[in-house]
């Protein structure tokens, strides 16, 4: 009897050293999270404001826009006005105390920070955009926007322009040294990152060149956050093969088309992207008339 079950017990020492080893290699090769596949955000804006009843579909068009909301009365109208996003700018104080205010350059000084900004627009579920013209501004503003983030109601973007783009004069912000900057504060945010930009009634206004669509590409196809390019109405005519291009890199990227009052805009020269792409993926931050004029074109509906 010991004779015939002495095999079937050696056969179990086999067995478990098999299993030991298996999870020693399991626990021990197992990869590291830095190696792990980034899972990518997409755009919860328009989903924030189909919940709240105040847009009807998933229409970036429907979305409504205050500027410059760089003062006390300017945020008191903002909160009270029927715009869905607030932009406002933010510099360095120009004297001391060196701290973020809501500001566009040439100004310097504000009547309101960027905290006592944020305080005010935690009471509503209105989104923000904050646009950034400094770098140094950058990482103080994010500490202030990281203590109040549970607060904030409604959908964040970051904006800075980081590339030179078609007659474009300003100094854009170092990509990497901006991105940095923002670090962990890019969470649950839509990155709004542009080109620097320029137009003229007296000559010919180059569009987007291929060398500018890719440049943004390659810095942006790292990220997992969602990303919008703001891009000027008045230069996407003549762009509409190179920013087509850049959607279709990837679906967490945007357009959110802008215009300067000094330029002049042919609306209905936009309505290839209106065709063309996803009605969710082209936001229009255009003047009421703008808007009315693009509304009425045929096949715009």
């Amino acid at each position: 009897m010991k004779s015939r079950l002495r095999p079937r017990r050696l056969l179990i020492y086999p067995f478990i050293f098999f299993v030991c080893v298996t999870v020693w290699i399991t626990w021990h090769l197992k990869p590291d999270d830095a190696t792990l596949p980034a899972v990518t955000m997409s755009d919860q804006t328009l989903d924030h404001f189909l919940k709240k009843g105040q847009i009807e579909e998933r229409d970036a068009a429907a979305i409504q826009w205050y500027h410059a909301a760089n003062s006390r009365a300017k945020i008191t109208e903002a909160l009270k006005s029927s715009a869905h996003m607030i932009e406002a700018d933010i510099l360095l104080r120009g004297h001391d105390p060196a701290e973020p205010i809501m500001a566009h350059p040439p100004q310097n000084d504000s009547d309101i920070t960027l905290q006592e900004w944020l305080k005010e627009v935690m009471a509503s579920d209105k989104g923000i955009k904050l646009d950034f013209k400094s770098l140094e501004a950058v990482a103080p503003s994010m500490a202030l926007l990281e203590q109040v983030r549970h607060d904030l109601h409604g959908p964040v973007w970051i904006n800075a322009d980081i590339l030179p783009g078609p007659g474009g004069k300003a100094t854009p912000l170092e990509p990497q040294g901006f991105l940095d900057a923002v670090g962990v504060s890019a969470r649950n945010a839509v990155l709004s990152l542009g080109w620097t930009t320029g137009w003229s009634s007296s000559s010919e206004n180059p569009g987007y060149s291929w060398e500018m669509v890719r440049q943004m590409e390659n810095v942006c196809s790292p990220l997992v956050e969602p990303v919008t390019f703001p891009v000027r109405a008045s230069l996407m005519p003549q762009s509409f093969a190179q920013l087509q291009w850049l959607l279709q890199q990837s679906d967490r990227y945007s357009l959110t088309v802008w215009t300067s009052l000094s330029d002049t805009l042919a609306v209905e020269e936009l309505m290839p992207y209106r065709q063309n792409v996803s009605r969710s993926r082209v936001y229009y931050d255009l003047s009421e008339s703008q808007m009315a004029q693009l509304k009425g074109l045929p096949g715009f509906s």
